[in-house]
C-alpha cells in the first residue's frame, strides 16, 4: 500500500546578512515543529526582492507558491515588521528590520486568506498576519501605560528565556481553550512589539495579564491561528504547543487531500 504523501508546508526564510553574503535562513526548531509536530515536509522560501528576477517580485509568484503548499508556517524573528506596513513611522532607528521578508510574508498571508490555505503564525509571524489583514502594532510594548515588559533578559540562557513566563487566558469555545481543555495557559515571553489593534476578521484567542492580545484566530472556516509567545520551543514537552501543531499538520493534510479547493467548503 502507498504510503500517504505528508502536507507541504511554506515556510519563509529570514534574510541574515552575514559577512560579505546575505544568507536566507530558518531556525531548526521551526523545522523541526513543522516536521515532528505537523508532520508536514517542510519547503524552506526564500526572501528575495532586490535584484531583477528574484523570486517574488511578480504577484504570480506568490500564487505559484499557493498553488504548491498545503499550508503556511510564519515563525519568529529578531526584525521587525516595518511600520510603514501599518502606517506608522518608525520610532526606533535601530530597530532590526527584514524588508524582504516583509514583502513575501505579508503577500503569502493574504494570498492564503483568500483562497483559504491553512496558516499558522508564531510571534514575528503573529505580527505580520495582524498587520497583512489591516491591524496594527505596538513598537514597544513596554513603552505603554498599562503594559508589562515582554521581552527575555539577554544575560539568561536559552532556556530560561524560553521558560515559563506568564499566564494566558484562553477565550471559552476558542480553538485554543479547546486545545488546552481548560481556560489558561503558561507561555514564555520573548517580544518586545504586540498587537495595539487587532485586524477585522480576527477574533481573540487569548489574552496576557496586563491586557495584550497574546493570540488569534480567524472568523472564517478553514485553518488561521497565530500566537505571540513560541509554542515550536520543546513543542513535544508541552501538551497545548503539541496539540497546536498537530491541528495545524491536520488542516494542512485535508488541504491536501481536498486538492486544494474544498477543504475551505468542508470545514
Amino acid at each position: 500500500m502507498m504510503k500517504e504523501a505528508k502536507p507541504l508546508i511554506g515556510v519563509v526564510a529570514d534574510v541574515n546578512h552575514k559577512p560579505k553574503h546575505p544568507v536566507h535562513s530558518v531556525g531548526e526548531k521551526y523545522i523541526d515543529a513543522v516536521t515532528g509536530g505537523a508532520g508536514g515536509l517542510a519547503l524552506l522560501l526564500p526572501a528575495l526582492i532586490d535584484r531583477p528576477g528574484a523570486a517574488f517580485t511578480d504577484p504570480a509568484d506568490i500564487e505559484q507558491v499557493l498553488d504548491l503548499v498545503d499550508g503556511i508556517f510564519l515563525t519568529g524573528a529578531t526584525s521587525n515588521v516595518n511600520p510603514a506596513a501599518y502606517g506608522a513611522v518608525l520610532e526606533d532607528p535601530d530597530s532590526p528590520a527584514d524588508l524582504a521578508r516583509d514583502h513575501v510574508t505579508l503577500a503569502l498571508i493574504r494570498g492564503a486568506v483568500r483562497r483559504g490555505v491553512p496558516l499558522l503564525g508564531v510571534c514575528r509571524g503573529f505580527q505580520e498576519i495582524n498587520v497583512a489583514l489591516g491591524g496594527t502594532l505596538h513598537q514597544a510594548v513596554h513603552e505603554v501605560p498599562g503594559l508589562a515588559d515582554h521581552r527575555e533578559r539577554d544575560e539568561d540562557p536559552i532556556p530560561v528565556q524560553y521558560g515559563p513566563a506568564h499566564a494566558v487566558h484562553l477565550t471559552p469555545g476558542g480553538l485554543l481553550h479547546r486545545l488546552q481543555g481548560g481556560g489558561e495557559a503558561v507561555v514564555n515571553s520573548v517580544h518586545g512589539q504586540g498587537v495595539a489593534r487587532l485586524a477585522e476578521g480576527l477574533i481573540v484567542e487569548a489574552v496576557a495579564p496586563d491586557g495584550l492580545v497574546e493570540a488569534f484566530r480567524g472568523a472564517g472556516p478553514g485553518f488561521l491561528a497565530a500566537v505571540q509567545w513560541h509554542p515550536e520551543w520543546m513543542f513535544r514537552e508541552n501538551a497545548l504547543s503539541t496539540a497546536l501543531f498537530r491541528a495545524f499538520g491536520e488542516a494542512a493534510r485535508a488541504w491536501r487531500q481536498a486538492g486544494h479547493r474544498a477543504a475551505i467548503l468542508a470545514a
